[in-house]
């Protein structure tokens, strides 16, 4: 019974360090902190195929459990005021400097959008609310979190209409007035999904007709800019990357724009481009727009446009590939002129590295002026690894970085 006991509990010990056990890059910091945080994420995702493979639960509402897990309550406490609140209609949370009698002071704002891939994510959980917390004291600014509805109870795009409907309300000058904010120094700022919404809003507001206010700045976390060619060599090299596998980003994507599985399968062989979408490509070549470094082993291959409609979802999943707002990586060269100074950071090891760093190239080529710093090391989500237990030391480096650019550029 005894050696029975032992055989069984070395079984389980091997079974477990097989489950966690990945090939991850041995530069990458604290990498077994990296396979067992993984882990749970790859659990949940299993756990997630198999509830909608029963019809218990769909994937992303299975995958929310993240999301909820990590939700809190802001609190105001003594240096900082937090309320929730709804600019036209949609909710937001508010922080804010606490004043002393006679306080006049103007303020930066940081609007920020957090990540989830359209589909997760809350400006309620903590990693966020910490973020908010230290930027507030550190710039002595107003930070405007927006809790934009999510997919795919809301495709997009509603999602960007929900954020632009916010920053457009927020930037209005007695709104501005109502908290003390000043109109020359107001960034918008976001993570991954929400780098790609505030990419996008940064697009659409400068060709706002009448409109006073202008972004100073944007500030965009490992974005995600584009959805035509899903087979750049970062999405081959890390396709099998903790935290964001190709898979999981494929997926935030198709359920971005409609519930259609055919859409998702078309996406993940990536011949989902319809001859529409397929007219700006050119926009996204990585072989003109990614440093020759980054090109490695892979080489160039457009992807397949398909004729056939049903290739391309319901719901208009095809009109929306070409829509700049919802891939501002399509942009004409002619929108990007006038755009404010930028910040963009990218990791080596996420799929979405490739994104970041075209767009970089095209803004750099329009004459504006761009922060871009690259985390040879990094790998995605790592600015929201700061809440123990999975708080990482690269995830405080990231942060204090940012947080030192919005200081110096606000």
């Amino acid at each position: 019974m005894r050696f029975g006991s032992i055989i069984a509990f070395v079984a389980l010990c091997s079974f477990t360090a097989y489950y966690i056990y990945e090939p991850i890059p041995e530069d990458i910091e604290e990498r077994w902190k990296l396979m067992l945080t993984n882990s749970f994420f790859r659990s949940l995702s299993h756990l997630a195929d198999l509830s909608e493979l029963l019809g218990l639960k769909d994937y992303m509402g299975v995958m929310y459990f993240i999301t909820l897990a990590e939700k809190i309550v802001p609190m105001s406490d003594e240096h900082i005021k937090v309320t929730e609140e709804q600019f036209d209609g949609v909710d937001v949370v508010l922080y804010q400097p606490k004043k002393s009698d006679g306080d006049t002071k103007l303020r930066t704002a940081v609007i920020y959008l957090h990540g989830g891939g359209w589909c997760l994510g809350s400006s309620l959980m903590s990693p966020y609310d910490l973020l908010a917390r230290k930027i507030v004291n550190e710039l002595d600014a107003v930070v405007l979190s927006v809790e934009y509805r999510l997919a795919p109870a809301y495709h997009f795009p509603v999602p960007y209409e929900d954020v632009y409907r916010v920053v457009k309300h927020f930037l209005h000058k007695g709104v501005l007035a109502q908290y003390s904010v000043d109109p020359g120094r107001i960034a918008v700022s976001g993570d991954s999904a929400g780098g790609n919404l505030a990419a996008a809003v940064s697009q659409q507001l400068q060709k706002e007709p009448g409109q006073q206010v202008q972004l100073k700045a944007q500030a965009l976390i490992y974005p995600v800019l584009q959805a035509l060619d899903l087979n750049t060599p970062s999405y081959q090299q890390n396709q099998d990357m903790p935290i964001l596998p190709r898979y999981l980003m494929v997926r935030f994507w198709s359920e971005y724009f409609t519930s259609d599985r055919a859409f998702f399968r078309a996406m993940m062989a990536n011949t989902h481009n319809s001859p529409e979408s397929s007219s700006l490509l050119k926009f996204v070549n990585w072989s003109t727009f990614l440093p020759a470094r980054y090109h490695r082993k892979y080489n160039y291959s457009a992807p397949t446009v398909v004729l056939g409609e049903e290739a391309f979802g319901k719901g208009g999943a095809s009109r929306s590939l070409a829509d700049p707002r919802a891939s501002p990586l399509l942009a004409p060269d002619s929108a990007l002129h006038s755009l404010p100074k930028a910040y963009i950071l990218t990791c080596e090891y996420d799929v979405l590295r490739d994104d970041g760093i075209m767009y970089v190239t095209r803004l750099l080529s329009a004459g504006v002026e761009v922060t871009h710093e690259h985390y040879d090391t990094g790998f995605h989500g790592g600015l929201m690894f700061t809440v123990w237990p999975t708080d990482f030391l690269i995830g405080r480096r990231m942060t204090e970085n940012y947080i030192k650019w919005l200081k110096e550029n606000l």
